[in-house]
């Protein structure tokens, strides 16, 4: 995967997961469709998926880095 693709992936994923993580609108949203038992488990997969995504975008930069 190209390295500019890989960085934007991780950034839109960090990025969407802070949005859903800090703030209420997955919960808004799981509420809505009914889904709400779902949401004591958030913190377990959001934490670590964002978490996903900063290795991601960190070891792009690195690779861009250590390329030039």
């Amino acid at each position: 995967m190209e390295n500019a693709k890989r960085l934007k992936i991780g950034i839109t994923g960090i990025i969407g997961t802070a949005i859903c993580c800090f703030t209420p609108v997955l919960v808004f949203i799981l509420g809505a469709i009914g889904l709400t038992v779902v949401v004591r488990w958030l913190d377990y997969i959001l934490f670590p998926l964002m978490g996903l995504f900063m290795i991601l975008v960190i070891t792009t930069i690195v690779r861009q880095r250590g390329a030039k």
